[in-house]
């Protein structure tokens, strides 16, 4: 493998050494983990300092400097009843931070119109005569290149998806760009620079702005609303409602329909009923178009209006089909992200803009006009993922019959490739298409659906699967995996689905029976769970009393642990058990990031351990473990056992090392990626998180805290 000059600072043979060192560390603490996830606790009741703790973790992202004090001092009962009804809270500090991230608060058609995707932008200013001659003919050069190559691409994987969701602010450049030119025959193309300058100049003339803007700000909005709200368990249950609904920015106009999905759908609903949820998701075009359902048509519909979209979503077809139409293998919902991912064969496509050229103009290649019918996916997703689970009792045909239920559930202008210059307008939006629904008789899981309920079918297609046992069972099922164990016991399970079918799917009624259950409050349950990436980074921020602006930098981290925010390809969304992020390379990146917190190498995020210990230098021994303690108590509240910290006095007792090291896969990544055309500065990006420890003003202090935000104690919830 290449050492880059400036990354590594010491021989081969001092890397070993630090290597051996860091894995005898993690061997340890992998085991640590591995015990306490095996661990069945004592009977009763957490000590109440314990039980304060617990609920600072679960019911939020763990504790600031001052919350157990505050929360001690107002009681714990009333600190839930507090979390329970969120609408009660001020949050002005969250609200302020957010403020300056302008496509929050803009409808669909607006991000359209400031946020165009540059193909479609293109082509409008075409239609009305309005493209300027250098950059048409720029354009035109740039289509006629990438057509010479279409052929040698059309076996291509598509490195680009998952790289989006590590963007970088706007303005810098995609981590697969230079790969994704080079599969499009494009790398080396003379005029493909000027090009991009010139339709980024024009841009900036006419008050445009990349898209690519749209999902960083939703990713550093859900960032600092987790670091900073007092609204804990609404944030928390935003990102358990966003896994359980989940949508991947990368699918075509997702990236600008999630603004309201995060912000009209999941945000006012994630205490109220399960059912208004559910019509919520149902209606939401980001849903209609992730799951293809905008495009679902009965074969019967009226011949003289094409049904909107047109065609086939490229990834569904993929990941849903195989060449006979079939379904492919369902993939199973605790695969890893990793393996999930591998196991979809993508389709290339060179950039967002290529791919909707070619979904805007598909005669270019093909003539054929698109196969009209109904879709199946959000069907099949809608009982197997939402709602009855995958063994709730659902039968092929049921799958077949609630598709018809919801043929002619659509989206105006579904790309706002129309009007594109209208700030307004109802693009992007919701609407019923009578004329291309089935309006026929369907039966539904025994209930019959009379014929010319319009859409209505749908609507009582929903109410069935709310109020059906099965999902009842699945979402307590899943709502006690999230907050007690991953194995949560039958009888909480049972106890849970009963308060959900009695109180008509009230998910506060149901979180209200959850928290004064005896599992919840239970040894067994207290630090039970392993963090997932986001909830680590936004703990580790919290507990230090640090500052983040959210943005690329502390979301690439994020990424790197394997949890990009709307990063998830397949429906089933992130894995929600301990061994789906527990191995020895995920475990490196987490200590890798706790010590470039400590040490303040996260752009836009920044921690000041001085205010917790001083100008004061570990120098000696003596030293060491008075400091440790004092950050012991800040971090994991003192709450931490003797052989951990044990371990953690020995390693700072070797010789701090100048770098971090990163786990082999990344290493291997980052070396196949960083080839010589990206630049020093894809470069600098890609070795973002390498940290020179001996370039901080107190490397053992940083060492110390990287360490402890890695230990078990903190790695747990």
């Amino acid at each position: 493998m290449k050492i880059k000059k400036g990354v590594f600072h010491h021989s081969i043979k001092g890397t070993a050494r630090r290597a051996a060192a860091f894995l005898c560390v993690l061997a340890l603490l992998t085991g640590s983990f591995v015990a306490r996830a095996q661990q069945q606790g004592p009977q009763g009741r957490l000590s109440e300092d314990r039980r304060i703790l617990h609920v600072l973790n679960r019911l939020g992202y763990g504790a600031r400097p001052g919350d157990v004090e505050r929360v001690r001092a107002l009681g714990l009962e009333n600190y839930i009843r507090q979390q329970l009804e969120p609408e009660k809270i001020a949050d002005t500090v969250a609200e302020e931070k957010v403020r300056g991230l302008t496509t929050l608060s803009l409808s669909t058609a607006e991000l359209y119109a400031k946020y165009p995707q540059p193909g479609a932008l293109l082509r409008q200013l075409e239609r009305r005569g309005e493209l300027p001659p250098e950059l048409a003919a720029l354009r035109e050069n740039r289509v006629k290149g990438k057509g010479a190559a279409t052929d040698a691409s059309a076996t291509a994987i598509k490195p680009d998806d998952e790289a989006m969701m590590r963007a970088g602010p706007e303005g810098a450049p995609r981590a697969g760009d230079a790969a994704t030119a080079e599969n499009n025959g494009t790398a080396g193309a003379g005029n493909n620079n000027e090009y991009r300058r010139a339709l980024r100049l024009y841009m900036e003339q006419k008050g445009l702005r990349r898209p690519q803007r749209i999902i960083a700000e939703l990713q550093a909005a859900r960032v600092m609303r987790a670091v900073y709200s007092e609204r804990q368990l609404q944030e928390v249950l935003v990102d358990f409602w966003s896994n359980h609904f989940n949508i991947f920015a990368g699918k075509g106009a997702d990236r600008w329909l999630l603004v309201s999905y995060d912000r009209d759908t999941i945000r006012p609903h994630t205490l109220g009923k399960f059912s208004e949820l559910l019509v919520a998701t149902a209606q939401s075009p980001a849903m209609l178009f992730y799951l293809d359902n905008f495009q679902s048509v009965s074969p019967n519909a009226s011949q003289g209006r094409r049904p909107t979209g047109g065609r086939r979503g490229l990834f569904f077809d993929q990941l849903m089909r195989g060449a006979g139409g079939n379904r492919r293998a369902r993939l199973n919902p605790d695969d890893s992200r990793q393996g999930a991912a591998a196991s979809v064969q993508t389709t290339p496509r060179s950039t967002l803009e290529e791919q909707e050229e070619q979904q805007q103009q598909p005669t270019r290649q093909q003539p054929q006009r698109a196969r009209r019918g109904i879709n199946e996916n959000y069907a099949r997703e809608l009982m197997e993922l939402h709602t009855l689970g995958v063994d709730g009792g659902y039968t092929q045909r049921d799958v077949q019959e609630v598709a018809r239920c919801f043929t002619g559930w659509t989206i105006v202008n579904a790309r706002g490739f129309r009007n594109m210059n209208a700030g307004g307008g109802e693009a992007g939006t919701f609407y019923f298409n009578p004329r291309l629904h089935d309006d026929g008789e369907k039966v539904v899981l025994g209930h019959r659906i009379p014929a010319g309920g319009g859409m209505r079918d749908g609507l009582m297609v929903l109410d069935i699967l709310a109020r059906h046992p099965s999902t009842a069972k699945f979402i307590a099922t899943k709502l006690a995996r999230r907050f007690v164990m991953d194995e949560p016991t039958p009888q909480l399970v049972a106890r849970l689905s009963s308060v959900f079918t009695r109180s008509g799917g009230d998910i506060r009624e149901t979180l209200r029976a959850l928290f004064a259950s005896p599992e919840f409050n239970s040894p067994a349950s207290y630090r039970a769970k392993i963090k997932t990436p986001f909830e680590l980074a936004v703990s580790a921020v919290r507990t230090l009393g640090g500052d983040t602006d959210g943005a690329s930098p502390i979301h690439q981290w994020i990424a790197r642990m394997g949890e990009p925010l709307y990063g998830y390809q397949a429906p089933t969304g992130y894995p929600d058990r301990a061994e789906n992020w527990v191995n020895t390379g995920a475990l490196l990146e987490r200590l890798n990031f706790g010590l470039a917190l400590a040490s303040n190498r996260i752009p836009g995020t920044s921690v000041d351990l001085s205010r917790f210990n001083g100008t004061a230098a570990a120098n000696s021994s003596t030293d060491t473990a008075k400091v440790m303690e004092r950050f012991l108590d800040v971090i994991v509240q003192g709450d931490i056992s003797p052989q951990t910290k044990a371990t953690l006095l020995r390693q700072l007792s070797e010789p701090a090392p100048e770098t971090t090291l990163r786990s082999a896969e990344t290493e291997a990544r980052a070396d196949a990626m960083a080839q010589p055309r990206r630049g020093r500065r894809r470069e600098q990006r890609e070795f973002i998180g390498t940290v020179d420890l001996q370039s901080t003003s107190n490397p053992q202090l940083v060492r110390m805290v990287g360490l402890i935000l890695g230990s078990p104690e903190f790695q747990r919830q």
